[in-house]
């Protein structure tokens, strides 16, 4: 279940370029610098979804209430702290069969009461036994399991300093090949994203 953070973060720089002709205006040459910080991560967020279906309204509510409560005594279990468990986003729908025969109406299913659940756990040495454990609640869903750091900020700042000196690099790189040298370089927007890739760390 461990898994390493990729931070990939691109800057843009525009810097202008001398030569011998005395322009009003220097010639500018752009470059794009890209860096890629791999970090242990120190947390991983469930995001889960109950789905119950009844015909009776207040039974599938009940029902609905019934998982959530598994789920938080798993959390509980888990020593999750209270601030980093979340219930929100409650919907409900009325659910037909599809009838194949256009000449017969469509039955009533029931009513499907939904929740979603949010849960962080820090203790990433428990990350898969938690997911085991899920299952047995009642979750019809998950929607998705996110590794991520808490140093995000840190390892964005290490990475805009690679990209940086990446962006610097070829500039210097471009303006020796025309023979001409580069001035004061000024930053674009940058475009910064963080995933989870896909194999274990050592």
């Amino acid at each position: 279940m461990f898994r390493s953070v990729s931070l990939i973060l691109l800057v843009v720089l525009t810097a202008a370029v001398s030569s011998a002709a005395q322009d009003k205006e220097p010639p500018l040459i752009n470059v794009v610098g890209q860096a890629e910080v791999m970090v242990v991560p120190d947390e991983a967020v469930f995001n889960l979804r109950a789905a119950t279906l009844d015909k009776d309204l207040i039974t599938a509510q009940k029902r609905n209430d019934e998982v959530v409560r598994k789920v938080l005594a798993l959390a509980k279990d888990y020593q999750i702290p209270s601030e980093m468990v979340k219930t929100d986003h409650i919907s409900l729908d009325e659910r037909y069969s599809a009838e194949r025969d256009t000449d017969k109406p469509p039955v009533f299913l029931g009513y499907t009461v939904t929740k979603r659940i949010s849960l962080v756990l820090r203790d990433l040495a428990k990350a898969e036994q938690l997911l085991a454990d899920i299952f047995k609640t009642g979750v019809t869903r998950i929607d998705g399991v996110e590794f991520r750091t808490t140093q995000s900020r840190r390892y964005k700042d290490q990475a805009r300093a690679l990209a940086i000196r990446a962006a610097q690099e070829k500039a210097r790189a471009l303006a020796r090949e025309l023979g001409q040298s580069i001035g004061k370089a000024t930053q674009s927007p940058k475009r910064t994203s963080i995933h989870s890739m896909g194999q274990p760390t050592p």
